[in-house]
């Protein structure tokens, strides 16, 4: 039925785009307008593109799942889906065009693909980060996922612009086959260039043909993202070490492994993470840590060959897990964490309330850091060994419930208030 609607209002989708095309006069013609999709990665890889651009002198704007920007500019994206539809990007670059910008960098789905949303866009270049499972539900396969992904890259090549620049994983077979598309330049890119790669806590470090990069977001999947943003901004006619530069001052990305700091004494993380291998990763980028993990229900009526996995991999990683509410949609949220729990050894603890769940994660790793201050306190240093990482919502405005209701809601939000709260009752039992 889902695949039967779409098709229904196909005509209908693909009437906006044009429409709102030709009523704005396609602005996308007198702009440089890279595009980014992939599985994962794309908000990150989209901050760092801007912020490159932007240190280089090019007056940028970013349309993505986080924010929306022009110029120094900046309103977060509250409509719970990356590219909004009924012409919204051709208004936006209307407007970033009536302010100066000279480039953009838009954040391109597969769905967005479907409903031809990327219509009149007329790439100058396109990144794909990766392509994972993710979405098989609501394509009907994965081969029609990716079939999805490459309509993106045909669109490149049917640009008109006179440079058309395509970036891809090479480690990714499906993205690695796009290399072949029709354009100016095809530009692979590989854990393999990562020379001399490092990472901790704090970020992670490495050399691209000779040049140092230091990159303040951990893990060797940001590597990866710094790399794809490196090689379109090269190409762009960024220097290299210019945008090495800009990366090192990079702002902290919203919601992507972002850390939530109220003067405790452990790490607190909040991270976008609602697939196996960007959970992995995620968990993978803090090696040395006792992680208390709370992770949700990975969305109500898609991807549910994900549930058992996703548990298991925090059952491996976490040494606690709390499973708790996400975005449910119209299923019975309770019966989606168990299809988690499934896949694990060790029973989890199961906290509807996703406010609740965040407060016993703090307070567990409250009490960790307290067993094991005493060692540091002769010299009053901060306990730097647990970490409670909360994946899933990553910067998402709203729980998506049933029947088309949604709440309030942000992760990063939620946690400071519970610290200070946690902060608070400190003080007063001490």
């Amino acid at each position: 039925m889902r695949h039967l609607r779409r098709r229904l209002l196909a005509p209908y989708h693909y009437a906006w785009a044009l429409f709102a095309a030709l009523w704005y006069h396609f602005p996308a013609r007198r702009l440089t307008v890279i595009g980014v999709t992939g599985t994962k990665g794309k908000s990150s890889v989209a901050e760092m593109l801007y912020a490159i651009l932007t240190e280089a002198g090019h007056k940028t704007a970013l349309a993505g799942t986080i924010r929306f920007a022009i110029g120094k500019e900046s309103r977060p994206n509250l409509f719970k889906m990356t590219l909004p539809g009924r012409g919204f990007i051709q208004k936006f670059l209307a407007e970033a065009l009536a302010k100066g910008c000279t480039h953009a960098v838009v954040e391109l789905t597969s769905e967005a693909a479907l409903q031809y949303r990327h219509l009149g866009l007329e790439l100058d270049a396109l990144i794909v980060t990766n392509i994972q499972r993710e979405h098989i539900e609501s394509h009907g396969s994965f081969e029609k996922y990716v079939a999805a992904k490459r309509s993106l890259v045909a669109a490149l090549e049917r640009s008109p612009k006179r440079r058309r620049i395509l970036v891809a994983n090479e480690d990714v077979p499906e993205s690695r086959a796009f290399l072949s598309a029709n354009v100016s330049r095809a530009i692979g890119f590989g854990v393999r260039e990562l020379e001399g790669i490092a990472s901790d806590d704090r970020g992670v470090h490495f050399n691209y043909a000779g040049t140092p990069v230091s990159l303040p977001l951990p893990g060797i999947f940001n590597a990866m993202n710094a790399l794809a943003a490196l090689k379109a901004a090269e190409e762009l006619g960024v220097p290299r070490a210019a945008a090495a530069e800009a990366l090192a001052e990079l702002a902290p990305v919203k919601g992507r492994v972002e850390r939530v700091d109220a003067g405790q004494d452990f790490l607190a993380v909040v991270d976008y993470a609602h697939t196996p291998d960007s959970l992995r990763a995620l968990y993978g980028a803090f090696p040395n840590r006792r992680k208390i993990c709370v992770l949700g229900n990975t969305g109500g009526g898609r991807d549910t060959w994900k549930r058992p996995l996703m548990g298991r991999i925090a059952d491996e990683a976490c040494e606690t897990v709390i499973l708790t509410n996400e975005d449910p949609y119209d299923e019975d949220p309770r019966a989606i964490l168990d299809a988690m729990a499934a896949g694990m050894k060790r029973a989890p603890e199961i906290i509807m309330d996703r406010r609740l769940a965040i407060r016993r994660a703090l307070q567990i790793a409250l009490s960790l850091s307290r067993g094991s201050q005493s060692l540091d306190s002769a010299r009053g240093a901060r306990n730097q060994d647990v970490a409670v990482l909360i994946s899933g919502k990553g910067t998402d405005p709203f729980i998506m419930g049933a029947h088309g209701t949604k709440a309030p809601w942000s992760d990063s939000s939620v946690v400071r208030e519970e610290l200070v709260r946690l902060h608070f009752l400190r003080s007063e039992a001490s």
